[in-house]
């Protein structure tokens, strides 16, 4: 992640169903669904203004820690996030073994 996202605390929107982070009064956020045991990441989506400057990737970075804190497994959905993970094998760990494409990550 960028320096300039690390301070940024992640934001856990129940209402909406998203994390986010606020970036300047602009969000980066990933939509999610959450169960006993495990957390969805459906959908990643950056505001017009953060396109290109490293907030999707603070965002799944931010949101995977906090999933790793809570112990759950994770269903990685969204293209996005299943792409950071194939990049980034370190957070394979996370992901439930049932998953579908578990074995393409």
């Amino acid at each position: 992640m960028k320096p300039e996202f690390e301070d940024i605390p992640l934001i856990k929107n129940e209402v909406k169903q998203q994390f986010q982070i606020d970036v300047n009064g602009h969000f980066a956020y990933i939509v999610y669904e959450e169960t006993l045991c495990e957390i969805s990441l459906i959908h990643t989506e950056v505001e017009q203004t953060l396109e290109g400057t490293g907030a999707a990737s603070a965002v799944v970075e931010k949101t995977l820690h906090y999933i790793e804190n809570t112990g759950k497994k994770l269903l990685p959905y969204c293209p996005y996030v299943f792409s950071y993970i194939k990049k980034h094998s370190e957070w394979k760990r996370l992901v439930y073994v049932n998953f579908p494409g578990y074995e393409n990550l």
